[in-house]
């Protein structure tokens, strides 16, 4: 994981583990699981649908907000940047795994 993406997990911990009054981060923890899952489908959404109308600009500012709030989501889960690292260099490291999609009979 890049640098920036690297300190903007550290800062999230320790907004986490030193509660600042006024901090998104913090309420959003204070809040608990589930208010961090809904901001973080309320953020894919909005990528898909800047992405959809095709500004570039848009679609990079909802990117960065859905990556804080996957940051948020990890360090509640103790998911640290190196587990996902090793998950996406595994991943890598696979060939010829296109996944095969069942055929469906439109007629029944």
């Amino acid at each position: 994981m890049n640098d920036a993406l690297k300190e903007l997990y550290r800062t999230v911990l320790s907004r986490k583990a030193e509660k600042r009054e006024g901090s998104y981060t913090c309420y959003l923890f204070g809040q608990g699981l589930d208010k961090i899952l809904k901001k973080c489908g309320e953020e894919c959404s909005e990528v898909i649908i800047a992405a959809k109308n095709g500004r570039k600009e848009d679609t990079v500012m909802e990117i960065a907000d859905l990556l804080y709030h996957l940051a948020v989501l990890m360090a509640n889960e103790g998911i640290a940047p190196e587990d996902v690292e090793a998950e996406l260099d595994r991943r890598s490291r696979k060939t010829g795994n296109l996944k095969k999609f069942h055929q469906v009979d439109k007629n029944t």
